[in-house]
């Protein structure tokens, strides 16, 4: 299972997301503690660890917590807005100390969409910055591995209208990303619920989405979607971020800067709609995430489609590992959904 870990390393940030779900507070996290998490990882042979915030690269100790994490054999990957690293020393110093996976958010190829969405003008500029700087590292250090640079996005109501197009400009214009991560909004906490102009209904993002996914495998990107109940992405269900969780017998483990504290989850299933009783995907999909009162369960349908072809694709695919990624520990065989599958 390739387990990975959540650290906030700080909760404050240099932009306004109007969607961000983590409110912000002066608390950070020092680097005694951040060492004592990691070897918790460790102990639990957990395959990584993911630096997030708030905004990680406002963070003090990013080389300092890399270098150990990397020391004890776990890969370390950070998720950033890009302002930071948009000076090409930062980017450097971060490669320098280990970090070589960095998850960079971009909601939209349009420049004022995007700079209304982080709340911060010149924020688009700095995050095409940020990716050029780390395009150089992977050229200078291919024969090491190079850099994996992924693309975040927050599927909103300002963005997904176009979220193929923001995949074909991201493509055209970064040849070397080969992964792209669609987060769907959760409306029901932090700046989302003030802003509910942000939140769409998921009727709102399938066609655009579909048109996304289908671009991307036709280009040989890898993708994964997070919070989209699978009756919306029927044709990739593979992608699905809960559903590979469910099949894989993954769980996740978040430090939080906050009242939360730390969180381990095992359980991936959210909300479902009485008509998820008859679909054949019901027992890998991860139904409707919403912790509020937004999203409708009565656009929630079954389908029909049998899961083993998904279910035998996700676990064929866990064989493997993107370049300068150690392959995971470890693989269970689901036999029970297979047998179920196979019905």
């Amino acid at each position: 299972m390739a387990n990975l870990g959540y650290m906030q390393l700080v909760r404050h940030c240099n932009q306004y997301c109007r969607f961000c779900s983590n409110p912000e507070t002066g608390w950070v996290l020092d680097l005694d503690t951040a060492k004592r998490q990691i070897d918790d990882f460790v102990r639990r042979d957990y395959f990584g660890v993911i630096l997030t915030g708030g905004e990680p690269s406002l963070s003090p100790i990013v080389a300092e917590v890399t270098r150990h994490a990397r020391d004890q054999g776990l890969h370390v990957r950070m998720i950033t807005n890009g302002s930071k690293i948009a000076d090409p020393k930062v980017a450097r110093s971060y490669v320098e100390a280990g970090l070589r996976h960095f998850h960079v958010s971009v909601h939209s190829c349009r420049e004022d969409v995007e700079d209304v969405l982080t709340g911060v003008r010149g924020s688009f500029a700095l995050a095409m910055r940020a990716v050029e700087n780390l395009a150089a590292l992977d050229a200078e250090l291919a024969a090491e591995g190079g850099v994996t640079v992924d693309v975040n996005t927050v599927i909103n109501a300002f963005n997904c209208d176009h979220l193929d197009e923001t995949a074909r400009a991201l493509v055209a214009r970064f040849p070397f990303v080969r992964h792209f991560v669609w987060n769907n909004l959760d409306p029901s906490m932090g700046r989302a619920e003030t802003n509910r102009d942000t939140a769409h209904r998921l009727r709102d993002l399938e066609v655009s989405l579909g048109r996304a996914l289908a671009f991307l495998a036709r280009e040989g990107r890898s993708y994964r979607v997070e919070r989209v109940p699978l009756c919306f992405m029927v044709e990739h269900a593979h992608a699905s971020t809960e559903t590979r969780k469910i099949v894989k017998g993954e769980e996740r483990i978040v430090h939080f800067l906050d009242d939360k504290g730390t969180i381990r989850q095992t359980d991936f299933r959210h909300e479902k709609a009485a008509a998820c009783g008859h679909c054949t995907l019901d027992s890998i999909c991860g139904g409707l995430f919403e912790l509020g009162s937004f999203y409708d369960t009565r656009e929630l349908a079954p389908v029909f489609v049998p899961k083993e072809p998904i279910v035998r694709r996700i676990l064929a695919e866990e064989g493997g590992a993107p370049p300068g990624v150690r392959a995971p520990r470890s693989l269970p065989v689901l036999a029970r959904d297979l047998q179920e599958a196979s019905r």
